[in-house]
């Protein structure tokens, strides 16, 4: 082996020096160099029977669990999770809010960073937690398996690194779902193919349970926590739930929100807290000092701002001081109002990011390019012959983003970009704003049918990007919750009606905004976020209500590679499954 001259080693030195004064937001490492411990995990996709409200199915999970296992790790730790299909769906599993720095091979959603794992076939999601830690959850990204085949995600501090916040006793995970007496694939099935919306699901679920407030609920289907007095207990809420935003309240306790998708934030106390699909929120309940001789519901209801059908159901668990065997009096929340968008708008505006020397809120300043997308339902022409579709008008509905209602490829848009072979898979050519202006949150327009396409938006390394997100009323306003795969964002503004480019900027606050992954756009109104594109690939971003995506409320960004070696993408992976 040839000898390496001093002179070059330090002109390297310097060179790398320099790039990363002039980036310095570039990440200096790869992925796979930390320091931190490699886990490893089996994912077995297996069929299991399970009875809730009195009916068994036969349903997807994962190693026979529902909801699935729980994955922990720590910040810098790599994750190698091998998962292996046995049943009859194709299956993808997406890693809700992990960054995946130039490792989108990793990120899951089917279609979009990877053919879908076939039935018989395995893939080894190989990724490391660079620069996160915090609550976060998987989840199958293939059609409706959402709706059985999801889990907690959880990411302790570096050892040595502690919570900016009080050492909690003891951490409990709670995660909300649905629960379908029925099969969710056959329920998303036949609403597109009548064009109608989808049955709503027969009860919202906490850790799998719906728990005693529904009907035919046994006494095991309740889940129960049990606490002791005069300790501080972190909870880790997570909203899994396919198509409703929560409300989630403890009977008698008050809550400190203390982290929001993975990301501390200014604390606060709240009787009751809002997350909506795709957002977790970290929570601190002190217990009482003493024993209290009573239980308390741990209560979720949906808060729903649209026209459509809707769950309009309470889930409980029970918070329990003391013996079991006890019987005690329960006590029950008052929860808000099924449409409270005052709660909603005043919770949203207390959260903010801590913005300090440890944990800074670096929103991009410099801003190099600017997007204005519409959201919201539309419909396309009834495609079956002599019958009358069961949408709006004899319509099917549909969902868009710009007027483009999302179309999925048959093979993978990275592995497409990457091998240069997009010709025929996508178009570079999504639109940056609206085909069309109109009042968007006003009366309707007339013609709410949209357009169809498989169209992407290509970002350069590094830019700054601010993105407006602007609800519209064409079939009844409605709030979204947008999720952004591959990055966090900010969320610099918020606000109803039609955004104003003149005077909606001037009150943006660029101090500490809280910095999310999954945003919730108000009903009849309008978020601005900011984020910077340093992670090279193909990014999805999309409703993360199951029908507004499964009628095409989705579109993806390309971001390029930059100039140096570490603004790439890794190749991808031997084992990459095949469409």
């Amino acid at each position: 082996m040839a000898a390496i001259s001093p002179s070059k080693t330090l002109m390297s030195f310097t060179v790398l020096f320099v790039a990363l004064c002039i980036f310095p937001h570039i990440n200096a490492h790869p992925p796979h160099i930390n320091g931190g411990k490699t886990r490893h995990y089996k994912f077995n996709i297996q069929m299991k029977n399970v009875t809730r409200l009195c009916h068994t199915k036969s349903m997807v999970t994962v190693n026979g669990k529902f909801p699935g296992p729980s994955i922990f790790a720590r910040e810098g730790d790599r994750l190698l999770i091998e998962v292996v299909n046995n049943v009859q769906h194709n299956i993808s599993i997406h890693w809700h809010g992990i960054r995946q720095l130039r490792s989108g091979w990793a990120d899951g959603p089917a279609y979009i960073t990877q053919c879908p794992i076939q039935t018989g076939n395995s893939y080894v999601y190989n990724f490391t937690v660079i620069g996160q830690r915090g609550t976060l959850f998987w989840h199958a990204h293939i059609s409706w398996l959402r709706a059985t085949v999801y889990g907690p995600l959880i990411i302790h501090p570096k050892l040595g690194d502690n919570y900016p916040f009080t050492k909690p006793y003891k951490e409990i995970p709670l995660i909300f779902g649905e629960w379908y007496n029925g099969d969710p694939e056959e329920i998303i099935k036949q609403a597109l193919l009548t064009g109608g919306g989808p049955n709503v699901s027969n009860a919202y679920t906490i850790n799998g349970f719906p728990g005693p407030l529904n009907n035919c609920s046994a006494k095991n289907d309740t889940l129960k926590v049990r606490v002791v007095p005069g300790k501080t207990y972190l909870l880790r809420v997570i909203n899994a739930a396919l198509n409703e935003d929560l409300f989630f309240s403890i009977a008698n306790h008050s809550l400190i929100v203390v982290e929001a998708d993975a990301v501390y934030v200014k604390p606060f106390r709240a009787d009751t807290v809002l997350i909506a699909p795709g957002q977790t929120t970290n929570l601190l309940l002190e217990t009482k000092s003493r024993f209290p001789r009573a239980n308390f519901f741990m209560a979720a209801s949906p808060y729903i701002t649209g026209t459509g059908k809707f769950g309009n159901s309470t889930v409980a668990g029970i918070l329990e001081y003391g013996n079991p065997g006890r019987k005690f009096p329960v006590f029950k929340p008052t929860l808000p109002a099924l449409n409270d968008t005052v709660f909603a708008t005043d919770f949203a505006s207390k959260l903010r990011s801590l913005a300090t020397r440890q944990f800074p809120a670096n929103v991009p300043v410099k801003i190099d390019r600017r997007f204005f997308f519409t959201i919201g339902l539309g419909t396309t022409p009834c495609d079956r012959a002599n019958v009358t579709c069961k949408g709006p008008k004899g319509a099917k509905f549909s969902a868009s983003v710009n007027n483009v209602s999302f179309v999925r490829p048959n093979t993978a848009l990275l592995q497409s970009h990457y091998a240069g072979k997009s010709r025929g898979v996508y178009g570079s050519d999504f639109p940056v704003y609206p085909t069309r202006w109109f009042n968007y949150t006003g009366t309707p327009p007339n013609n709410t049918v949209v357009s169809k396409g498989t169209r992407v938006e290509v970002l350069p390394f590094g830019a700054g990007v601010e993105l407006i997100l602007q609800d519209t009323s064409i079939l009844g306003a409605e709030s979204h919750p947008l999720h952004l795969h591959g990055f966090n964002f900010f969320v610099v503004g918020r606000g109803f009606g039609n955004f104003d480019p003149e005077n909606d900027p001037k009150n943006y606050n660029l101090v500490d905004p809280v910095e999310r992954n999954t945003v919730a756009v108000p009903s009849g109104g309008w978020a601005s976020i900011r984020f910077l594109a340093d992670n090279p690939g193909v990014w999805f971003m999309h409703c993360h209500f199951e029908a507004h995506a499964s009628w095409g409320l989705e579109m993806a960004w390309l971001v390029l590679d930059g100039n140096l070696p570490y603004q790439k993408m890794l190749p991808p992976p031997n084992d990459l499954p095949k469409c």
